[in-house]
């Protein structure tokens, strides 16, 4: 078997590309009308600094307990005894949880993929009539995007199965011309910019109510927005045992949250001096607004330009972590055996054929009104999916902390333990924000729960699987 590994570089990259994804192109919008910009500045600082406490935690994590592979959720079953009931099945439901979010957001990522796409080719927005199943009229714009996604889908899969490394740079070469281009966004914008469009530096903010909104409440509903932008910083842990080095892994999660946050940063604020905040809150299309008042017309097709580059680079990424995360939770013995099976390049091959078999089934939502309303619940309901691993990793951070393992001087242990009270802080904020609302938490439970059905497939004593996938 031809075991490929992934550099310092590669990783930066991943976790990068995994981070810095479509979300980048509506943000502006919804923080300028969630907070003013002094409320956008302070949200980021706020969400930068708690991301920071968990990068930090996944690093140290990686180089502590190197055997604990596949993400951030496999660390639930280090919270329980070892080889207990509730070890084995708090492994099994996190890592379910976090495998169905993530193959359900790729299918997101893959279709916006074409909404950028239609920008160069507006066929894809055309509503004539193609042909009719059943009760189902099929237009042809649905069904070229539907060929679109399964394309890009199916095309990701076969680049990943001729290996990681192969995989890895391809991804780097995505990642680094969607930098670079936001980094030209960013200077370019700096010779526009108009300091007066920030005033009212400080202004309330108001909800369908007609409620107002100060400073403090506008920050923690920026920070709710800006939480999700580092979705995706976990990336390099993910693929830690794949890594030439471990210590490669927090370094390349440290690099790769520094600099999407110089880019999310940098935009957000520009676009705030490039559009009045009145006309940035209602704009569509913010970062094609933005630079159109600079570069004119020309601008739109740029930013679509980078926004494809940008979301295939996001695909690949997001393909190769949702088939990852299975995989090494099998060989932890808490998935099913069967996603063991690996090609001639340790690509994790039925992992991919079923992440991307099910990833299939939602693209079906690109022509059909229902299921799309089926793909939006299970987007909907997948919030604690991402959200709870980062709990689960913090905790268990601080449980090593407090139990020394790992640990040879009370000096690591007094800023480790720092490091992961913070970082527990942040993700209990992170979690109550992101499920506020009832019916999100209570569904979401229910997602995780919906895993139990298949728990049964996993063979016990565990010890057999771990020994059988490390041979």
């Amino acid at each position: 078997m031809n075991q490929q590994k992934l550099g310092f570089w590669l990783l930066t990259a991943l976790v990068v590309g995994n981070m810095v994804g479509s979300g980048i192109f509506m943000l502006p919008r919804s923080l300028a009308e969630a907070a003013s910009p002094a409320g956008v500045i302070l949200a980021w600082l706020l969400t930068g600094g708690g991301v920071l406490m968990l990068a930090l935690v996944f690093g140290n994590l990686a180089i502590r307990k190197p055997e604990l592979n596949g993400g951030p959720q496999i660390y639930a079953k280090e919270l329980f005894p070892k080889g207990s009931n509730a070890s084995i099945l708090s492994g099994f439901m996190a890592s379910w949880g976090y495998w169905i979010g993530n193959f359900a957001g790729n299918v997101a990522i893959i279709t916006t993929f074409t909404s950028y796409l239609s920008t160069f080719f507006p066929i894809l927005t055309s509503q004539q009539h193609a042909f009719t199943i059943g009760s189902l009229d099929v237009k042809v714009g649905n069904l070229l995007t539907f060929i679109i996604c399964t394309v890009l889908l199916w095309g990701m899969h076969f680049i990943i199965l001729r290996g990681v490394e192969g995989a890895g740079k391809l991804n780097f070469l995505a990642t680094f011309t969607k930098v670079l281009g936001f980094f030209l966004f960013i200077v370019i914008s700096l010779f526009a910019f108009e300091k007066s469009y920030l005033d009212p530096f400080v202004a309330p903010r108001y909800n369908e109510a007609g409620e107002a909104f100060g400073l403090l409440s506008q920050v923690n509903n920026a920070a709710v927005n800006t939480l999700w932008a580092f979705i995706g910083i976990e990336s390099a842990i993910v693929f830690a045992s794949r890594a030439r080095k471990q210590s490669d892994v927090k370094r390349a999660t440290i690099l790769g949250l520094f600099i999407s946050l110089a880019i999310y940063i940098g935009i957000s604020v520009l676009v705030m001096g490039l559009l009045k905040q009145e006309q940035l809150i209602h704009s569509e299309k913010p970062l094609v607004d933005a630079i159109e008042t600079i570069l004119g017309p020309m601008g739109a097709y740029l930013l679509a330009g980078l926004g494809l580059i940008s979301l295939l680079g996001s695909t690949l990424g997001w393909v190769l972590l949702s088939a990852e995360v299975p995989y090494q939770a099998a060989k932890q013995g808490l998935f099913i055996p069967a996603f063991l099976q690996e090609n001639k390049k340790g690509m994790p091959r039925f992992s991919l054929i079923v992440s991307n078999g099910l990833a299939q089934i939602f693209i079906f939502s690109t022509v059909s009104n229902s299921m799309s309303a089926a793909f939006d619940f299970v987007i909907y309901i997948a919030t604690l999916s991402y959200l709870v691993p980062y709990l689960i990793a913090s905790l268990f951070q601080f449980k090593l902390v407090l139990t020394g393992e790992t640990y040879r001087t009370a000096t690591e242990r007094l800023s480790d333990g720092l490091i992961s009270i913070l970082a527990t802080i942040y993700s209990i904020w992170v979690v109550i924000a992101g499920t506020a609302d009832l019916k999100t938490f209570m569904l979401g439970v229910a997602l995780l729960v919906s895993g139990i059905v298949f728990y049964p497939m996993i063979p016990k004593p565990i010890e057999a699987i771990v020994k059988k996938a490390t041979a």
